[in-house]
């Protein structure tokens, strides 16, 4: 038990799964895992173990933005011994290529700022997937046909952004979208030499200004989560 999580030991799995929604982890949870049982309820933020498949799989939500996001990855890591997390969310496409419902595995996360980034004072490091997932979750996404992005995502430390300059520039570089928490998940991960990846569902377009319906989005965001579960078991 820790401060923000009040699961026992041994009931977080060594593989997570994190929405930031914590009702959208008690969806994903009831959907695709056997036999969940409710394994934290602290503050609201809703944590779910059972099994896919035979594997046991634990789904628990992050919160919205990268400090409430590096407080669970810190504590799922260090006190609960997970090894491998992914990121199941939305995001904001910002190429005209990218559409609605596609899905994007973010190969690496730009970003102005992290909770980390004291650490690294100088340096501006480059956060990026676990290669093994990202390849796992590429075939898994190529197998049942999905629209399929990879590459650079831009994780923001605030939602109402006021810098379309910034978003101009991003989108000229490649930037495929924006989120808000997946840099902080892969420089935790990598801190602690665990794997991460970032599996993201076009929710909304900065550049069309299309966006899904609530109802569509829960559809739409199913196809993301057997993504996920499918490249932290390949072959299962």
């Amino acid at each position: 038990m820790t401060i923000h999580i009040g699961a026992e030991k041994g009931q977080i799995a060594k593989t997570v799964l994190m929405p930031g929604d914590p009702l959208r982890a008690k969806w994903a949870a009831e959907t695709f895992l056997t036999d969940p049982v409710c394994v934290n309820e602290v503050r609201g933020m809703l944590g779910f173990t059972g099994t896919w498949r035979g594997n046991r799989v634990t789904i628990h939500g992050s919160g919205m933005g990268m400090p409430s996001l590096s407080i669970y990855a810190n504590e799922l890591i260090r006190d609960y011994g997970a090894q491998t997390l992914i990121r199941i969310g939305s995001c904001g496409a910002m190429q005209s290529d990218v559409h609605l419902r596609d899905v994007i595995l973010a190969m690496t996360a730009s970003t102005l700022s992290t909770p980390s980034r004291g650490i690294f004072r100088e340096l501006n490091y480059a956060p990026c997937a676990d290669w093994s997932l990202l390849s796992a979750a590429a075939r898994a996404a190529e197998a049942r046909g999905t629209g399929l992005h990879v590459g650079g995502i831009y994780s923001s430390d605030v939602f109402y952004d006021e810098r379309p300059d910034l978003n101009e520039e991003m989108t000229r570089h490649g930037i495929l979208a924006v989120e808000m928490e997946a840099a902080e998940l892969y420089t935790v991960a990598a801190r602690h030499g665990r794997r991460a990846l970032a599996v993201l569902t076009v929710s909304d377009h900065l550049l069309t200004g299309a966006a899904l319906e609530a109802p569509e989005r829960q559809s739409g965001f199913a196809e993301m989560v057997e993504i996920a579960l499918e490249a932290a078991f390949p072959g299962a």
